[in-house]
């Protein structure tokens, strides 16, 4: 069995920083996917299809950015402050450092539910699995946990994942040109996707520093961009095109051409294939 530890974050500004979205809504896109290596493994382990791990992820994250808004909006009980500044932020954070290895878990439980075609974890394998890696809960918990998470995304359960986008991108892709190996593309572009998805923090803010050519974007330039990380067409359709990018390096490396002559004769050949007028494609 893979080490699975399910911890929370000693530094609780990570929180903060995802319930706040008004303070920046590029920075609450990205924290919260620093937790989907544990999902990985957790789904890895239980043998679910990667399918529900992204769906997961999604859940996860609009769980989390609405639950700790409403937790952190909610007027201080009265007497807290006088005490300590921060003692109702503490009292928060607290609270959410034990739940939340049961709030990741859940998640991925409740995704198993959505796929059919995968397995769905029950009560039973949940308390085990949980046991195994060391966290004692009843199954009632669990089910309360479970509740909790539903009601707080008013049961909309059936979010998109990007892996649902490149797996219909590549359908479509493989339905137009039947030539083309889908089936190999599709497990370079899952291990393509988990890369993007585990570095997705670093990935975006290169890209936004590339779209804006500014070293130190600012707060309104990355609220803007906050729709460029939602956008998982695009990231579908640029997965696939790294992972194409890869076969062409790999290709590079088993004939010793260059890439740039590869990439010549491709460009030249498309310009060809595009242009209505060339003698290839004329009639």
């Amino acid at each position: 069995m893979h080490e699975i530890v399910l911890q929370i974050p000693h530094n609780k500004c990570i929180l903060w920083k995802i319930s706040t979205l008004f303070i920046s809504p590029f920075t609450t896109c990205v924290l919260l996917w620093c937790y989907l290596e544990h999902i990985f493994l957790m789904t890895q382990e239980l043998r679910l299809d990667p399918l529900a791990g992204y769906h997961a992820a999604e859940l996860l994250q609009r769980f989390m950015v609405k639950h700790l808004t409403d937790l952190l909006t909610t007027s201080t009980p009265q007497g807290a402050a006088a005490v300590l500044p921060t003692s109702y932020e503490d009292a928060i954070f607290d609270k959410l450092k034990e739940k939340f290895p049961l709030i990741i878990f859940s998640c991925v439980q409740i995704a198993s539910k959505v796929y059919l075609h995968s397995n769905i974890i029950d009560n039973n394998t949940a308390v085990h699995f949980l046991h195994s890696v060391g966290h004692r809960v009843s199954k009632q918990t669990l089910l309360e946990t479970e509740l909790m998470i539903l009601k707080g995304l008013e049961f909309r359960i059936n979010a998109p994942n990007p892996l649902t986008y490149v797996e219909i991108l590549l359908e479509v892709l493989g339905h137009n040109e039947p030539s083309i190996p889908v089936e190999e593309l599709c497990d370079l572009c899952r291990h393509v996707l988990r890369f993007v998805s585990l570095q997705k923090a670093a990935i975006y803010d290169a890209l936004l520093k590339t779209t804006t050519q500014c070293v130190s974007p600012s707060r309104e330039q990355r609220e803007r961009f906050v729709t460029v990380t939602e956008d998982y067409m695009l990231l579908g359709v640029g997965v696939i095109t790294v992972a194409a990018f890869i076969v062409l390096d790999e290709l590079s490396h088993i004939t010793g051409i260059s890439r740039r002559s590869i990439g010549d004769f491709v460009h030249v050949t498309l310009m060809h294939i595009v242009n209505t007028n060339s003698p290839l494609t004329s009639t």
